[in-house]
């Protein structure tokens, strides 16, 4: 991954090549975006920038051994920790115990989710966390010199998964980390994070991608035509995440649009043993992606209410082709009378399953509180 394949984000970019230039490299930054804005994508291309051997003012050159290595993210001096799943009780993995399937899915692409990145690992109905032994491994990794570049970069992939523990056992080699040492945080919940952390790291806003830029990406790396690079990077809303999946017609996107309109359909007719069959097969799925699904039912909530009060006409609706089609009936069921309440309630939902709550009672408690809500 180097700088020029990133869309957009010329400012960010311009940043962290002048901090090399200046030689003024924080030794801990903190990189803070919402989720698709590319922040990973960055860290990863900083990391290979100033890595790289026979580096331009610009870019790294991408032949070098070290920008080869980067390649197949093999290099010996870059590290990963990212939130990972207990596969065994009693048992605290960490992220080298999945470094394979880490590799493969970033090698696919530098944009993905947690949703993303726990299907990777195959496992079900857990959360992702990053324990407390992972504070040891990094602790022995960094100790050691580095084997062929000037600096050892650990990258850690959302660190507001760590738990308190872990994050004060970081604490100290955070804020005086051996020498040549650079740690690139990569959030999309900065408010999560202690703030004896945050406060030890560089911060560095990373905004979600323009439409523009989004969609002359679509178009020359996926080799999209125009018209459908422009529909997709407006849909997605500067996620590039979501408009991989679209671009892509991901399952999840497919599954996530078929599950809201049966919710919302069988709410409708007060159908309550169906309810019921609807939210133990959503209990079913794997947390991960009951708060995908979630999160997905709340933009399509606000898209319908953005069409009801005639956003369409203004270009302020965002929707595919799929849920257009199930939105030109359903939207007028979404008003000002019930926004506020559904809001509430799927954001409980999602609240609920992050504190891993029973999710047969969440989802049954869910779609009886909606076909309350939808009349």
């Amino acid at each position: 991954m180097n700088f020029s394949q990133i869309p957009g984000q010329k400012a960010v970019i311009d940043r962290l090549r002048s901090s090399v230039a200046e030689n003024r490299v924080s030794h801990a930054l903190l990189f803070n975006g919402p989720e698709g804005s590319g922040k990973f994508a960055i860290a990863l291309a900083f990391a290979r920038y100033i890595s790289c051997e026979r580096r331009s003012p610009e870019d790294a050159c991408g032949v070098c051994p070290s920008c080869v290595k980067y390649n197949k993210l093999i290099h010996p001096d870059l590290h990963f920790v990212f939130p990972v799943i207990k596969k065994k009780a009693g048992t605290e993995p960490v992220s080298d115990t999945f470094i394979a399937q880490w590799r493969e899915m970033v090698r696919r692409s530098p944009y993905f989710s947690l949703s993303t990145w726990t299907e990777a690992m195959e496992v079900a109905n857990e959360q992702a966390s990053i324990f407390v032994a992972e504070a040891a491994e990094i602790i022995k990794k960094l100790s050691l010199k580095s084997f062929e570049s000037d600096f050892k970069i650990m990258i850690i992939w959302l660190p507001e998964k760590m738990n308190a523990e872990t994050a004060n056992k970081l604490l100290k080699i955070i804020e005086e980390p051996p020498e040549k040492t650079l740690f690139i945080l990569v959030t999309e919940e900065e408010d999560r994070l202690l703030p004896t952390m945050t406060s030890r790291c560089q911060p560095l806003r990373i905004p979600a991608i323009s439409t523009e830029d989004m969609s002359l990406f679509l178009e020359k790396e996926l080799g999209l035509v125009r018209t459908r690079a422009a529909a997709i990077a407006a849909i997605a809303n500067g996620n590039m995440v979501r408009a991989m999946e679209l671009a892509r017609e991901d399952d999840n996107s497919i599954l996530h649009l078929d599950r809201f309109t049966r919710l919302m359909r069988t709410a409708y007719t007060r159908d309550i043993q169906t309810l019921v069959s609807w939210s133990e097969e959503t209990a079913a799925l794997g947390r991960e992606r009951q708060k995908s699904f979630l999160s997905y039912s709340l933009r399509m909530i606000r898209e319908n209410l953005m069409l009801n009060l005639g956003g369409k006409e203004n270009n302020f609706v965002y929707l595919t082709e799929a849920e257009d089609e199930f939105s030109r009936k359903f939207h007028p069921f979404i008003n000002e009378k019930n926004i506020g309440a559904l809001d509430r309630e799927f954001n409980l939902a999602y609240a609920h399953i992050e504190s891993n709550g029973n999710t047969k009672m969440i989802f049954l408690d869910l779609a009886l509180r909606t076909m309350r809500l939808i009349r």
